[in-house]
């Protein structure tokens, strides 16, 4: 059965038969004018994100599904199902139902796969002619925060223009007219993740490609706690893992890609070759050397697109990466002939210059990497089997391969809580801060970079001060700091 629904341009209306897709269909208001929304936007640079309870709840994540599933099905080649993914959160399962109930609501087919993580929904969106994924995850923020991001049917981000529409859509700002199935399917799909983990062992020939090597991962009681040491135990690794439950209370507490401190000193107990550490949702990871050394998202694409430029497979020898990628980093890739494009903070911008431009490598100082190569999004996982196969092929330690590649600058970043959305987004207009950082980089000129900006996902100014003099980033990170907290808190 086809029934036609024509949403109210407001957020009231419609009988309680209709609300509840009784008699003439489903009502598209949809009981709108219970749920408050922020006047600021929804989607930040990794989809919608916030505290469960104070934002995020079960009405939200119900009417979220249903607009997303409209428009997702509104521009879709053909109607498929959607993918469906989540972290271990405590409130991951109640998003996840409440989500399906919208995307079921408009008439889709859910495939649930449960505990995955997010690059696991990207990929199975983009093989098995899927309208779009969704994965519920905040990624590395603390176990009471919780997000959902969204993909479109090519497993990418979910572009700025559908996002727009989505949310317009949440707000009773579009009310064009939408044909759709009155009611759809919810399906258990978790044996779709192991295809994911297949896929990943593919380009390296799998079984035996990591013979010999000690591994440590920090599991960060997420999202890979279930695939990561499965895949490392089949490509012949011996394996030890931390933090390696699906445990909500824990995910991301004191551990993975934000705390490396219990990694660093496994690797150097264990003698282990090298570490990974995965954030909450493993689309990123950061690794450990054989010496306890942080490695972070420069130096892993430095020694990857070196390694990718040697076997030409690099176009025009470039890596996008954003604003915060390290000067050093910057200098070294480019005496090497290579090419550099930055980009904002968000590998959902990384994707679209790659995209843009022809690149095969971009990411993210803090551990998003995309490799087109092998895969269509960030991914943590598939970016640390193919990192421990690079130091397995070259023959080499980790911590030889980081000493022979570049040296940072003194790199400083402090997070200011901001908690007034219109202060930390309106940051710019504040006269005192932009006085301090004409300043800042007046006193550092070339030797140096400044870096203010609002967070995409936390409630926080992030400001970032980088200089080959030390004494002038700690100067000035304290001097602009200072100037944050003084006119943007009060």
């Amino acid at each position: 059965m086809v029934s036609s629904i024509t949403p109210t341009s407001g957020i009231t209306g419609g009988s309680a038969s209709e609300a509840n897709g009784l008699g003439k269909g489903i009502d598209s208001s949809f009981a709108l004018n219970l749920i408050p929304l922020p006047t600021t936007p929804l989607f930040g640079t990794d989809g919608i994100r916030g505290r469960v309870g104070e934002f995020l709840s079960a009405p939200l994540a119900l009417q979220i599904g249903f607009w997303a599933g409209i428009v997702l099905r509104s521009h879709a080649s053909q109607v498929g199902p959607v993918i469906l993914g989540q972290d271990s959160r405590n409130s991951s399962d109640m998003l996840a139902m409440s989500l399906s109930a919208g995307l079921t609501a408009a008439g889709l087919e859910v495939w649930y796969l449960g505990l995955c993580p997010t690059p696991c929904v990207a990929y199975l969106t983009s093989i098995y002619d899927a309208v779009g994924g969704v994965m519920i995850s905040a990624s590395h923020n603390p176990p009471e925060d919780n997000g959902i991001k969204i993909f479109g049917a090519n497993g990418a981000k979910l572009s700025h223009v559908l996002q727009a529409e989505i949310e317009a859509r949440l707000r009773g700002n579009i009310s064009p007219s939408a044909s759709f199935s009155n009611y759809g399917r919810h399906y258990s799909r978790v044996e779709l993740v192991s295809h994911y983990g297949e896929a990943l062992q593919k380009p390296l020939n799998g079984a035996g490609n990591l013979q010999g090597m000690k591994i440590v991962l920090d599991l960060a009681w997420g999202a890979a706690v279930g695939i990561a040491p499965t895949v490392f135990t089949e490509m012949g690794a011996e394996v030890i893992c931390l933090h390696n439950e699906a445990d909500g209370d824990r995910i991301n507490v004191n551990c993975g890609s934000t705390h490396l401190d219990i990694l660093q000193a496994a690797v150097i107990e264990h003698n282990a070759d090298l570490g990974f550490a995965f954030d909450g949702d493993a689309d990123r990871v950061l690794a450990v050397d054989n010496s306890g050394r942080q490695v972070n998202g420069d130096y892993i694409l430095y020694l990857w697109g070196s390694h990718l430029q040697q076997q030409q497979q690099l176009p025009d020898n470039l890596i996008v990466s954003t604003v915060m990628a390290n000067l050093g980093f910057e200098k070294a890739w480019k005496q090497q002939g290579g090419n550099l494009i930055r980009t904002a903070v968000g590998d959902q911008y990384i994707q679209a210059e790659m995209l843009r431009t022809g690149g095969m490598l971009g990411g993210e100082q803090s551990g998003h990497i995309l490799c087109l190569h092998y895969g269509i999004t960030g991914d943590g996982l598939l970016t640390a089997i193919h990192v421990a196969a690079l130091v397995k092929k070259v023959g080499v330690s980790l911590a030889e391969l980081v000493d022979q590649s570049f040296q940072t600058y003194p790199q400083l970043l402090r997070n200011v809580p901001v908690v007034d959305p219109d202060r930390r987004l309106g940051w710019k207009d504040c006269q005192p801060i932009q006085k301090a950082i004409a300043l800042a980089e007046a006193a550092m000129g070339d030797s140096g970079r400044i870096l203010v900006r609002a967070s995409g996902t936390e409630p926080v100014i992030r400001v970032m001060v980088e200089s080959a003099n030390a004494d002038l980033a700690n100067h000035w990170t304290h001097e602009l700091v200072s100037q944050v907290q003084q006119h943007l808190m009060e």
